[in-house]
């Protein structure tokens, strides 16, 4: 009696995230461009300025001919991180630039906003700048290094992608 073998199920993060790369893989993407678009994407994904990070990610991957795909995807997969950093990033970017800190309770910026309105959206543009400039730098140091921390796996992963050397991830 022979047992018939039932296709493998995959949980969502194969199916959204590495099914994706194994097809730019074997559609000829090259693990170094890859790596670049992966590690592009994460870290403008923590841009601390909420709503740009997919606008700035398609503007990057366009001017330095990265993978918009792969970059897309990471982008999108590092909105929490881009939540839970947006504060840190504003109060270290206080601290370096010496400004007044953000009042993080309700009262105290409803407090600010019924005082003095102008103000507060002033201070909100200068921490939020603040904050973009700590991002900017360390996006700068970290996008190199991440790029080069992926090349060697993304290249094991297309030596099995040519050798339908499969499941990539163990059931």
């Amino acid at each position: 009696m022979t047992q018939i073998q039932t296709p493998p199920q995959h949980g969502w993060a194969y199916r959204r995230i590495v099914l994706p790369i194994l097809a730019l893989l074997r559609r000829g993407a090259t693990p170094e461009k890859l790596a670049w678009s992966l590690a592009a994407g994460v870290l403008i994904g923590l841009n601390p300025i909420l709503g740009s990070t997919t606008l700035l990610c398609l503007a990057v991957a366009f001017l330095f001919r990265l993978n918009i795909v792969a970059s897309q995807i990471t982008n999108h997969l590092a909105y929490p991180l881009q939540i839970i950093l947006l504060i840190p990033f504003i109060r270290l970017g206080s601290r370096i630039f010496q400004t007044a800190e953000m009042p993080l309770s309700a009262k105290d910026l409803l407090h600010a906003a019924r005082t003095g309105p102008l103000q507060l959206a002033r201070d909100l543009w200068l921490w939020e700048s603040h904050a973009l400039v700590v991002w900017a730098v360390l996006a700068a140091v970290l996008t190199p290094i991440l790029a080069l921390a992926l090349t060697p796996i993304l290249r094991r992963l297309l030596t099995r992608v040519q050798q339908h050397d499969y499941p990539i991830v163990p059931l």
